[in-house]
Order: structure tokens, then sequence, then C-alpha cells
């Protein structure tokens, strides 16, 4: 089997990590952001997993998602539970995709080479991508709208400026370019120091709604004035489709979660760090989204569910200077670890010997602005179940490939030398697996029809007459992951010794 080629290759060593000796630095596949990282380089802790994950929950995006699923017809305390069980069922993908990443040292484009061949891999590194993409634009778009505030509260002037908030949405861009200079390493650090500022932003936010709304208790009736502006839709009507949402919102990072642990210390370290880190701060950020909006209904008589324009309406210049800084550090530790290590990544896998990391990183951030975030946040349904339910489905789709062919197939066995071979164990036919391509659109069929309804009509009108379609789409990361796991199983099995 291809899988038994290991100790031909590579060194295990203790922690059950396996270091690659060969030299393959000529191989086409290879440049110095996809080699695998060396037993030296693996030193994020448990803590660095966790703040990864505390730094990339505490952002705006999160805020907003309770505060949608309230305007959606919930009550606060249903929304915060379907966000603590769609963290919950994520974070079995994620801990499963991210023990070959840590084992192995590989990325996420490297370790799709096993599955969908050494270039039939380009096809989920782009696709996640693109979704990255996507994500950066709504992050880098957020953070532009704070840095506009924050310069309109330290001059006034700055309103009177042609075209102030393009310039603070340029000016947000090109921070985040510098901090891509720094590479992997100077994101550990950002994450490392921004995750206890990110928590006390969010703390302190959190004591002036309730302090301001007069206690608790009239917070508490806040949420349900809240929920009475709401649609008012059935309980289950809404639970499924903001459930997948929900799974949705980190089935991105549950593919290529290999890009960060394949630093971890040891296995324990990133199963820990992540399970401490993704639900925990995900629910408690949630909540004080809900909580503030819910103070704001009774502060100011309605709702104001960005925070961007709460801060801004506080009055205190200080205040809100140290406010939209917090805001902009969330946008950028999202950014940073969430939306540009994948796509950066996957476009280097496009070209290992041209591409490099911080290329890629540019081309994703110029892809981000061309998708027009500001229209993907147009609407609490346009984010939840557009964007959020529409993309889950293709990271569904992969997910079932990629934990079915590791755990199933290879039983978390690789050859990390097979991996760099053009024609090696991963060759497959030219070097694409069309096994893992029928699985993918096997699996993404069912959910198009739905999916392209939903991306032209209203959700409420599809919620008053859904059709067969549309209940599947409600579903979709769910139906995608299953049939994807299943067709993949089914063609693959005892055909890993031959790699055909």
């Amino acid at each position: 089997m291809a899988n038994e080629s290991v100790p031909l290759t590579a060194v295990a060593v203790p922690r059950d990590f396996v270091e690659l000796h060969d030299d393959v630095s000529s191989s086409p596949l290879w440049n110095p952001d996809l080699a695998p990282t060396t037993i030296q380089q693996r030193t994020w802790s448990t803590y660095h997993i966790a703040a990864l994950w505390i730094g990339m929950s505490v952002v705006i995006s999160t805020y907003l998602l309770a505060a949608g699923l309230i305007e959606q017809g919930m009550r606060w305390w249903e929304a915060l539970l379907t966000i603590l069980l769609g963290n919950v069922i994520v974070l079995i993908p994620m801990v499963l995709n991210a023990h070959a990443g840590t084992k192995y040292g590989v990325s996420f484009p490297v370790l799709c080479r096993a599955s969908f061949g050494t270039h039939g891999a380009n096809i989920p590194a782009i696709l996640r991508a693109i979704v990255a993409c996507g994500w950066f634009g709504i992050q880098t778009w957020i953070g532009g709208q704070a840095l506009d505030a924050l310069l309109a509260a330290a001059w006034p002037g700055w309103r009177n400026v042609p075209g102030s908030l393009g310039i603070a949405f340029f000016i947000f861009w090109l921070v985040q370019v510098v901090i891509l200079l720094r590479g992997i390493e100077g994101i550990k650090y950002l994450e490392a120091w921004g995750a206890p500022l990110l928590l006390l932003g969010g703390v302190l936010l959190l004591i002036w709604a309730v302090k301001t709304a007069g206690g608790i208790g009239p917070t508490l009736r806040g949420a349900q004035a809240l929920q009475d502006t709401g649609q008012h839709r059935p309980f289950w009507d809404i639970f499924w489709p903001s459930l997948t949402a929900n799974v949705g919102y980190w089935a991105t990072l549950s593919l290529n979660i290999p890009d960060f642990t394949r630093y971890a210390r040891s296995q324990r370290s990133q199963m820990l760090g992540q399970a401490l880190g993704l639900p925990t701060t995900m629910l408690a950020f949630s909540f004080i989204g809900v909580a503030v909006t819910s103070a704001t209904v009774v502060i100011h008589g309605h709702a104001i569910w960005n925070p961007v324009d709460l801060v801004s309406m506080i009055g205190s210049p200080v205040v809100i200077i140290f406010a939209m800084l917090v805001i902009m550090v969330a946008q950028i530790t999202t950014n940073m670890a969430a939306n540009v290590v994948a796509p950066a990544t996957g476009f280097s896998n496009l070209h290992p010997k041209r591409i490099s990391f911080l290329t890629g990183s540019l081309i994703t951030a110029v892809i981000g602005i061309l998708m027009m975030p500001w229209k993907l946040l147009e609407s609490a349904g346009a984010y939840i179940f557009r964007w959020l339910i529409g993309y889950s489905s293709l990271m569904g789709a992969l997910g079932g490939i990629l934990i079915c062919d590791y755990w199933l197939i290879r039983r978390q066995r690789l050859s990390l030398k097979g991996l760099f071979e053009v024609n090696g164990d991963y060759g497959y036919s030219n070097g694409v697996n069309w096994r893992a391509l029928m699985a993918l659109v096997v699996a993404i069929l069912p959910v198009m029809p739905g999916a392209a309804r939903a991306a032209f009509t209203d959700p409420a009108v599809i919620a008053q007459s859904p059709t067969v379609f549309d209940t599947i789409y409600t579903y979709a990361w769910f139906v995608t992951f299953g049939i994807s796991f299943v067709v993949y199983w089914g063609l693959m099995r005892g055909r890993a010794e031959s790699g055909a």
C-alpha cells in the first residue's frame, strides 16, 4: 500500500510525529511554504491553539450571528443553544482533519494530494480559497468601517473628506498586508497577544450595556422586544437551516485546520486547544452580541445590530477610539488566520515554484475586494441563508472525502515523500483521482437547485412555500458530507494499494 512506505521515507519520533528526511526540494510540487514542518517547528502549545480560536471567534460576524437568528424568529436562548450545538458538531471533523497536520506536519493542499491526487488537489484547495477570499472581504469591510469611525472620533473633520470610508477600507487592507510579511509566525504572536485584549473588550462592552440598560432584567426584556421585531417564524422552520449555517460558519476551517496544527506540539495540544477555544468562545461572544443588542432596545428604543454603529453613538472620543481599536484587532486576527492562510497555500499549490505564500496572500486580498463583501452582509437573511449555508455544501462534500480517505482508507498512514512526487504513490491518473471528483460532484448535485433558488429569492418567500430542494438545501453540509463520505468509501475500497 502507498501508506506502508512510511518507514522507508520518514522517521517516526515520540508523540506519534513523522518527519520527512528525504530531499524533495527539486520536485515541482514543493516550495518552502508547502514543505512539511520539522520537529523543531512544531512549537504551538494548547494555549496557542486556543488563542487562535479566540482570535478568530471574537469578531463582528460572530457578534451578528445570534442577533441574526433572533431577527429570524428565535428566542435568545434558542439562538445561543443552536450556535453551541453547531460548533460542537463542527468540532468533530475539525479535530479529525487536524490529526494529519499534527502527525505529518503537512498543510491542507498537501494533505488533499492523498485523496484527490497530486494535481487534483488543486480543486479542493481553490474551492476552499474562494470561500476564504469572500470572508477576507467581509472582515476587511467591517474593519474599514471601524477605522472610519475611529478617525472620525479622533478628527471630526474626517467626515468631510471625500470617499472617507473607501480610504479607511484601503488603509485597513494595507495594514493586513504588512502583517502578512512576517508569515505564519507573525500570525501566531498576533493571536497570542490579541486574544486577551479581545476578551477584555467584549466584557467591557457587555458591562456597559447591562449597566446603561438598568440591569440584567431590563436587558432580558429587551431580548423579548428584539424577538418581537423579528419574523415570527416557527422554531423548527428556522432551526435546521440555522444549525447548518452555524456548522458552515467554521466548516471552512474544519478543512484547512492542518495549516495550523502542523505546528502543534502534540495531538493533545491541538485537540484540547480546539475544544477549549472554539465552542466556548463562540457561545460567549454570541451571548455578548445578544445581550448588547437587546440592551440597545432599552437604551435607544430600537435594536442596533452592528457594534461599530453602537460604539459610534456612545459619545466619548476616548471610548470610541479604544473600542474601534479592539474591533480592528478582532477583524485582523480573524482575517490573518481564518481567511489568508488557506487561500495563500491553496494558490501556492497551483504553481509552487512561482507562487509563494506572500504572493498567494496578495491574490487573496485582491479577490476579497472583487467579491463585493458589502453585498454578502446586506441582510441577516443573505448572510445566513445564502452565504453560510451556500458554501457549507461544498465544505461538507470535501470534508467527507478527506476524513474517509485518512481515517478509513489509509488508517492514518501517509507517505510524506509520495505527497511530493508527481507520479508517486498519489499520482493516480495523470495526477488526478477521478473517484474523489466523482464523489464531490455526486454529493453537491442534490443541493444545487436549492442553492440556486436561495441565491435569487428572499428567504422569507422560500419559507412560506418550500420545495423539496429547498428542504435538502436546508441540511446542505450534512447532506453533502454524508453522500461524499459513502460514495468515496465505496469507490476507493481496496484501491489505496495501487493508487489508481
